[in-house]
């Protein structure tokens, strides 16, 4: 045991020297001091468009992510950074006529795609409450609550969340949270960000409405999106939750594992129940880890996902950085487990072999093909590239290593 945790220290102080002199100093060059925020876009080439639209998914993440920094390492350089996320997002994505948030603005704060989507707000919630963790600024958790009110008066129906919206709250096409040729009108991508999003939202305040939603989501999940005779998420739905397509995406699994086990803890505080759905929901997130690592875990790191039963084979950022925080989070529930670790610590010396952009400038490359080559139709920061999840992993690491000293 004690051989383990000296391996689970090394690689967070490994994680910890990725973050300190890497991940931070490249977000914090991403700053637009003429406009505000954060510019939108940077190419392979490592060149910023200054005049890219700004995507409020990206800014919530930048104000997630540089308020989680601080909290874990007082630094106030990025408490100022996480406050520039912040006054952009209520200067310029917040629709003061219909309420919400757009889903993009022009590169100086104009609005640009009006759309209202359940993921752009669960992700606002998110980014809310840490930044009133670490500023202590009410009206960023006044704003966390309106959102969550607006969820769930707007965005849902009887049977759970819905997708995409127009401006005045319409029903509009899910384009941009569908894709393998489907359109769908519920999708497991945005039932598990509005878990994740009113987790933090419970744990900030305490509010059992909060926690009953969770309840609620977790139900959803078991019932709904979990396919149990193949120990996996299916990921696109009709409105009945029928599912659109034979797709597993094998990262979204090994995050949701973790997600939910953080949830679960966050919803079940104070329950008068019996207890029963903790035990349910405990069994579906060991068979998702079990299975994600018998079926994509290759020995060094996880491809993309598996559709109609063919493997696409590129490795991308967000997957290999979920995958070390899902399997590390699988061991320390089961110790005797080692293979998990294992997989994390191997996993992560993929990411340093070949994720890892080595140029000075760069971050980390979103997506290499199976030989580790960098595809160059992708970039360095856009709408969807962000310091999320690799840095979360960062973060979670680090607060582990402090936990385990």
């Amino acid at each position: 045991m004690k051989q383990k945790m000296d391996e689970l220290k090394q690689l967070c102080a490994e994680a910890k020297e990725e973050l300190l002199h890497h991940i931070i100093p490249f977000w914090e060059s991403m700053q637009d001091f003429e406009h505000g925020g954060f510019y939108g876009y940077m190419g392979q080439d490592l060149v910023v468009d200054k005049t890219y639209d700004k995507g409020c998914i990206l800014n919530s993440r930048i104000l997630w992510f540089f308020s989680e920094a601080y909290l874990t390492l007082g630094d106030e350089k990025l408490l100022s950074c996480a406050d520039s996320a912040w006054t952009l997002l209520e200067e310029s994505f917040v629709d003061h006529e219909e309420g919400g948030l757009f889903w993009s603005v022009t590169y100086d704060g104009q609005p640009k795609d009006m759309t209202k989507h359940t993921y752009n707000q669960a992700f606002a919630i998110y980014g809310l409450c840490s930044y009133y963790k670490a500023s202590k600024n009410r009206k960023a958790l006044d704003l966390a609550f309106t959102l969550f009110h607006l969820i769930e008066e707007k965005m849902r129906d009887e049977k759970g969340y819905l997708e995409a919206f127009n401006r005045d709250f319409t029903p509009a096409s899910n384009d941009k949270l569908s894709e393998n040729g489907v359109c769908a009108q519920r999708t497991m991508n945005t039932i598990l960000h509005v878990m994740e999003a009113y987790t933090n939202l419970a744990e900030v305040t305490g509010e059992e409405v909060v926690r009953e939603r969770l309840r609620e989501i977790l139900t959803i999940i078991v019932n709904a999106i979990y396919n149990r005779d193949l120990c996996r998420q299916e990921v696109f739905f009709d409105l009945d939750y029928n599912s659109l397509i034979d797709l597993y995406s094998y990262g979204h699994d090994i995050e949701a594992a973790w997600l939910i086990d953080d949830a679960t803890k966050q919803a079940y505080i104070g329950y008068l129940g019996d207890g029963m759905e903790m035990g349910v929901i405990g069994k579906m997130v060991q068979e998702m880890e079990q299975q994600v690592y018998k079926e994509a875990y290759n020995g060094t790191c996880l491809p993309e996902e598996k559709e109609d039963g063919k493997v696409r084979e590129n490795r991308v950022w967000w997957i290999q950085a979920e995958a070390v925080n899902g399997f590390v989070n699988a061991w320390e529930k089961n110790p005797k487990e080692e293979k998990y670790l294992d997989a994390a610590r191997n996993i992560w010396s993929y990411i340093r072999e070949y994720l890892i952009d080595k140029r000075p400038g760069g971050e980390w490359f979103w997506e290499v093909d199976s030989e580790g080559k960098p595809l160059s139709e992708h970039a360095m920061a856009d709408p969807w590239k962000c310091p999320y999840h690799n840095g979360r992993m960062c973060l979670l690491l680090i607060r582990r290593e402090e936990h385990a000293s």
